[in-house]
């Protein structure tokens, strides 16, 4: 299993101090030189400070590069109209020449989100739904009728298709029953963020219990955790460098159960546990000021991208 682990670069919100968009492309070049496998983009719409949308940021990465593939952790699909938002990745899978990783959840708890684009939050799950079923459809070529609760349309048809036939596969993201659920019965993977690896474990048994009841299949290596991450001489050096840049910390777990945060053989120890858990597929997200992020990438494409990509 371990030829199959991969390992990418979360930037989440911005970390770059500065909102100087030089310092993006700067790292999304470095990346690409250092052999990185991806990176990976958030989404939110209002507020939460400064985060780039995904799909035209991912466009311009996939502009300057010509190995790194791209991922959205998550984007929320239930925010956009899915077929602009079928025709958009599906020309950004065709330019890049099917480097797009999709994986899509249900967004933020904030309702304020969803009222700015005119979605109730009550919606926002059967809206994902329908709008993954209407682009799957929609990339799989021909005209396209489809009537669902929130979305209609009829003998619709987009092009160019994706690079890949049928379009890039869709993981799911989150880490509830619903999300459980959800991967089980139209996801193509998991990828969970703010999750132990005990946690991790009995979440991939239950998605392919559910998998079982709905009759489908998830490749073994299609199932994924996103961590926080930063590397110190000391662990509690670590802790108190990157503490400050946790995000959407727990309420009910220490985040050191669900990051990889300390000395390089505490991050080691972590993915391992990950690894062991059934995780195949990282991102890691360096949490701690601007001016480390740069050793940081340096470290996770030297010190480990290395040893579990061998």
């Amino acid at each position: 299993m371990l030829d199959k682990v991969k390992i990418g670069l979360g930037l989440g919100a911005w970390p770059f101090g500065s909102p100087d968009p030089g310092r993006f492309l700067a790292c999304i070049d470095r990346a690409e030189e250092l052999g990185i496998d991806s990176v990976w983009l958030s989404d939110r719409l209002v507020g939460g400070g400064t985060v780039l949308e995904p799909v035209v940021a991912l466009a311009v990465a996939a502009g300057r590069t010509r190995r790194l593939k791209l991922g959205t952790s998550v984007l929320i699909p239930a925010l956009r109209q899915p077929v602009v938002l079928a025709k958009e990745l599906a020309t950004l899978d065709f330019l890049s020449g099917g480097r797009l990783l999709l994986t899509v959840g249900l967004g933020s708890e904030d309702p304020a989100e969803f009222a700015a684009a005119g979605v109730a939050k009550s919606e926002r799950a059967g809206r994902t739904d329908e709008a993954v079923a209407l682009m799957r459809r929609l990339w799989a070529g021909g005209p396209v009728t489809f009537s669902g609760r929130y979305y209609q349309v009829e003998n619709v048809e987009i092009d160019p298709k994706p690079r890949r036939p049928g379009g890039p596969p869709i993981w799911v993201g989150g880490r509830s029953e619903a999300a459980l659920d959800r991967t089980a019965r139209i996801g193509d993977g998991w990828l969970a963020s703010s999750i132990t690896p005990e946690e991790f474990a009995a979440g991939r048994r239950r998605i392919e219990e559910l998998l079982g009841r709905y009759g489908r299949t998830i490749e073994p290596d299609h199932y994924g955790a996103y961590l926080p991450f930063f590397v110190a001489e000391t662990r509690s050096r670590a802790w108190e460098l990157a503490g400050p840049y946790l995000l959407r910390r727990r309420t009910d777990v220490d985040p050191a159960a669900y990051s990889a945060i300390g000395t390089l053989a505490d991050c080691r120890a972590a993915i391992d546990r990950y690894l062991a858990a059934g995780a195949v597929k990282f991102v890691l997200r360096p949490v701690g000021p601007p001016e480390t992020l740069y050793r940081q990438l340096q470290i996770l494409a030297e010190d480990l991208r290395p040893i579990y990509e061998a």
